[in-house]
């Protein structure tokens, strides 16, 4: 088990750019799968951008291009940097992790509590 506290959310302009953090404490010696996933008011849980420890990273056709995931095993965070967002990335992020790669299905064990990312036009 890991426990993963979120950070890095705002309000922003479109254009604007953010970097999301999320960092991992307990269960760090063994291998998890990440991924970063946001949901809306009256949405379903969105995968948006995924990573194994290798460097292999996955992307929603809609980020792809402007964000980009990457981790930092010694200080044990996922990071998630957000270029040129627009209004319809306004959402709660979350991070996750699971021993199992569930890629950018919402199947993982462990979540975060979220960060709120708010992009006005």
């Amino acid at each position: 088990q890991v426990q993963l506290v979120e950070s890095g959310g705002g309000s922003v302009q479109a254009g604007g750019s953010l970097r999301l953090s999320c960092v991992v404490s307990g269960d760090t010696g063994s291998r998890y799968y990440m991924a970063w996933f946001r949901q809306a008011p009256g949405k379903g849980r969105e995968g948006v951008a995924a990573i194994e420890t290798i460097g292999f990273t996955r992307y929603a056709h809609s980020v792809e291009g402007r964000f980009t995931i990457s981790l930092d095993n010694v200080k044990n965070s996922l990071y998630m940097e957000m270029n040129s967002l627009k209004p319809e990335d306004t959402s709660m992020y979350y991070c996750a992790a699971d021993r199992v790669n569930w890629l950018l299905f919402p199947r993982y064990k462990n979540w975060g509590q979220g960060t709120q990312v708010t992009v006005s036009s």
